[in-house]
């Protein structure tokens, strides 16, 4: 069995290869950020932790919800708290990766276990990962799936854009790259293409 990691920029359009990914038998896909909101639920390792840092915010209730818009406020206007959030958060998230990624080997008929992570580079993942690609495509491209998919202004887009690797960094890490600018169905020829030669 391979493990592959999945990256790219926002608005890369990473869900749709996702999906295909998804409908394969010998496939199983894996989302950082929905393993991390997952450990962050109520009775979950990480929540207790954080509803220590972030008790004066106002960002869970008495039950120990989350309030994902206002913890994003907090942890956008504090960088030490972001911090201190991602040091609770991202190695629980790899630990729970890498015993999913134990079971899976012991899976019959499991050909391929795939982890999309936006900071899958920033975390190492290559490091446990058998390799890496990248979703590349152009910034013009993003910016318009941005406006049109989030209702994103330019100016939140250039913000986004400047807190992510650059083209060069991703492409360094990543073994192969998957050309996103065209229609879904070309790009999943490609996907296709790659796993048959892996095969």
């Amino acid at each position: 069995m391979k493990f592959i990691g999945i990256t790219g920029g926002v608005g890369a359009g990473k869900s749709e290869i996702l999906k295909y990914l998804s409908s394969r038998e010998d496939t199983r896909v894996m989302l950082a950020d929905d393993i991390a909101r997952q450990l962050c639920e109520p009775g979950q390792p990480c929540n207790e932790k954080l509803q220590q840092i972030f008790s004066g915010n106002q960002v869970f209730d008495a039950e120990g919800n989350m309030d994902r818009v206002r913890m994003a406020a907090v942890i956008f206007a504090d960088d030490e708290k972001r911090l201190q959030m991602n040091e609770i958060v991202h190695p629980a998230v790899k630990a729970y990766v890498l015993e999913q990624y134990r079971l899976c080997k012991e899976q019959a008929g499991l050909q391929y276990l795939f982890l999309e992570a936006a900071l899958l580079i920033e975390e190492h993942y290559d490091e446990i990962c058998d390799e890496l690609w990248y979703i590349y495509t152009s910034e013009e491209n993003r910016r318009k799936r941005l406006m049109a998919s989030r209702g994103y202004s330019n100016e939140k887009i250039d913000e986004i854009f400047a807190s992510q690797l650059c083209e060069e960094e991703y492409r360094s890490h990543c073994l192969r790259i998957i050309d996103n600018n065209g229609t879904t169905e070309e790009t999943i020829s490609q996907v296709k293409e790659i796993l048959l030669s892996n095969g």
